[in-house]
């Protein structure tokens, strides 16, 4: 695949590395469903790997605990290991399986320990700074499109092979 021209800012997909590069982020990280804002912190991670928009961990201290539910099942990640997922739940509305977590993730990801990453897809709206997130296409990925990635992204009908 030939790189695009990136404008100033502007990050390929593509040269995001494999294994995943796990960085800080300093950006304030929202998000909202039901009307209420469940999480806000300037203290993500973001998880960056070939193919894919960035995933945002919120540190836990940073959601409202009480807008979490745990969910039955659970996935494993060749990277990071075991995820625990979890319900959205603000008054009667219910997003099911929105949000996951490692617990006991494995090295070099253990900064990740008990930090949340949600579907953008599943909530009402999700943002970088003050940008609204595009969610990434399919029902797997939980990445994070904001103005400054460039794709084509895993993730959409076709990609599976990626």
């Amino acid at each position: 695949m030939e790189r695009p021209q990136l404008a100033p800012g502007e990050e390929w997909v593509w040269d995001y590395p494999r294994p995943p590069r796990l960085e800080r982020s300093a950006r304030v990280i929202r998000i909202v469903f039901a009307g209420a804002e469940i999480a806000r912190t300037n203290r993500a991670w973001r998880v960056l790997e070939t193919s894919h928009p960035p995933v945002y961990y919120v540190p836990r201290a940073d959601v409202r605990a009480e807008a979490l539910r745990s969910a039955v099942g659970g996935s494993f990640c060749e990277w990071k290991g075991i995820a625990a997922y979890y319900d959205v739940v603000v008054g009667d509305r219910v997003a099911k399986r929105a949000a996951w977590t490692y617990e006991e993730p494995m090295h070099p990801y253990e900064a990740l320990a008990g930090a949340l990453a949600f579907y953008p897809g599943r909530m009402d709206a999700c943002f970088v700074d003050d940008e609204r997130v595009r969610p990434q296409e399919g029902d797997f990925y939980g990445g994070w499109i904001t103005h400054e990635i460039v794709g084509p992204m895993k993730g959409a009908p076709g990609t599976g092979g990626w």
